[in-house]
């Protein structure tokens, strides 16, 4: 099978109007289906990965977010810079169709991986007089609490202005209970 991006319809009936003035060399095709793009790399052929990402919960209607469960020592060193996050993932650059599902990607792997600090950098909070700006981070909240993991968040807090300020979340996740 030949690598490379397909040709277009446009470009299929482009190929077949230069194929109908040549003759195909013996054992040759003119089907431009076969014919791959130039410049474009072979596509990678990627192994499979051999541990699964844990599934979900199916978030439930009318269903009460879970409690806020840090104890003001926690509270404490968050606010003083005292905690290092474990992961962070940037959202930036993002829609928020793929930031969400960025996020809980990386939900996802921090639950598998039991991460105990996500750092989450969403960009400034939305101001008034400014349209479009902060839309990740005004829609942050809602993906989180619909989230699949949301019953392992047990805060979600504002970082140290060594980690982003108002820029960024601490997702604090609940460790795993004796399974």
């Amino acid at each position: 099978m030949p690598a490379g991006p397909r040709l277009s319809a446009e470009e299929r009936a482009l190929w077949a109007r230069v194929a109908a003035t040549v003759t195909p060399m013996a054992g040759k095709s003119a089907d431009p289906s076969d014919v791959p793009m130039p410049g474009f790399p072979p596509p990678i052929k990627r192994k499979p990965v051999a541990r699964s990402l844990p599934q979900p919960k199916a978030p439930r209607l009318n269903e009460p977010a879970p409690p806020d469960t840090l104890d003001g020592g926690w509270d404490r060193r968050l606010r003083k810079g005292g905690v290092s996050p474990d992961r962070t993932i940037d959202l930036h650059g993002h829609t928020l169709a793929t930031a969400a599902g960025a996020l809980e990607h990386a939900l996802a792997r921090a639950v598998m991986d039991d991460v105990r600090v996500l750092l989450v950098i969403t960009g400034k909070p939305p101001k008034p007089d400014v349209k479009g700006r902060g839309l990740i981070r005004g829609a942050i909240g809602t993906w989180l609490g619909s989230s699949g993991y949301r019953d392992r968040i047990a805060a979600v807090r504002n970082a140290h202005p060594r980690h982003g300020g108002t820029g960024a979340l601490y997702v604090i996740l609940r460790r795993k209970r004796g399974e």
